[in-house]
């Protein structure tokens, strides 16, 4: 099976990211999408970063009912910071009957060259690049037989907007999917 590993904080899994994943799912050769919840980005800042589980929690929330698409905590035992490189070579040793093709947006293309090993991920790895405003997706020829541009809609919902709204006492529960809103309000999460 191909699998699209969709690697994020999720802080929180917005409708933005299910949108996304499901057009993945039905308009790419990727099987199913693992929605793998980062412990920590090491691009990222921690401050503001809910706890690994509750993000997790959410995650599986937002993705009941949808059997093409799962949340995975695989990097939680992982050793941190978790870099892609080493998640991906995990994951192949763990799942050998799985191939796994890496999906990242356009912000992330746009630095991939300052991540950890990008060449190996390069050799090894398809990439799969979805569009956001503001950034113009210029894949190399030589790269081209391993990396492609996606052309699915431009949802720009962000977690930071999510959070912002709700420390604001924003009602935000269009944004998010509805367990994942319940949560939010029954955890006063985010305040």
């Amino acid at each position: 099976m191909n699998i699209g590993i969709f690697s994020g904080s999720f802080n929180p899994i917005h409708m933005g990211h299910l949108i996304l994943a499901n057009y993945i799912v039905e308009f790419t050769e990727i099987d199913e999408v693992w929605f793998l919840v980062s412990p920590q980005n090491p691009l990222k800042k921690e401050a503001g970063l809910l706890d690994e589980n509750l993000r997790y929690e959410m995650a599986k929330l937002a993705l009941e009912g949808y059997p093409k698409m799962k949340a995975c905590d695989f990097e939680f035992s992982l050793p941190r910071p978790s870099y892609t490189i080493h998640t991906l070579e995990k994951l192949s040793e763990a799942y050998p009957q799985h191939d796994f093709t890496l999906i990242i947006g356009a912000d992330n293309w746009a630095k991939f060259e300052y991540w950890k090993d990008h060449n190996v991920i390069l050799e090894n790895y398809p990439i799969r690049v979805y569009p956001r405003l503001g950034y113009r997706i210029a894949i190399p020829s030589k790269q081209r037989s391993k990396v492609e541009a996606l052309e699915s809609p431009i949802i720009e919902i962000s977690s930071t907007f999510i959070r912002e709204s709700i420390s604001q006492g924003k009602c935000v529960k269009a944004f998010l999917p509805e367990k994942v809103f319940e949560f939010i309000e029954q955890y006063q999460l985010y305040r």
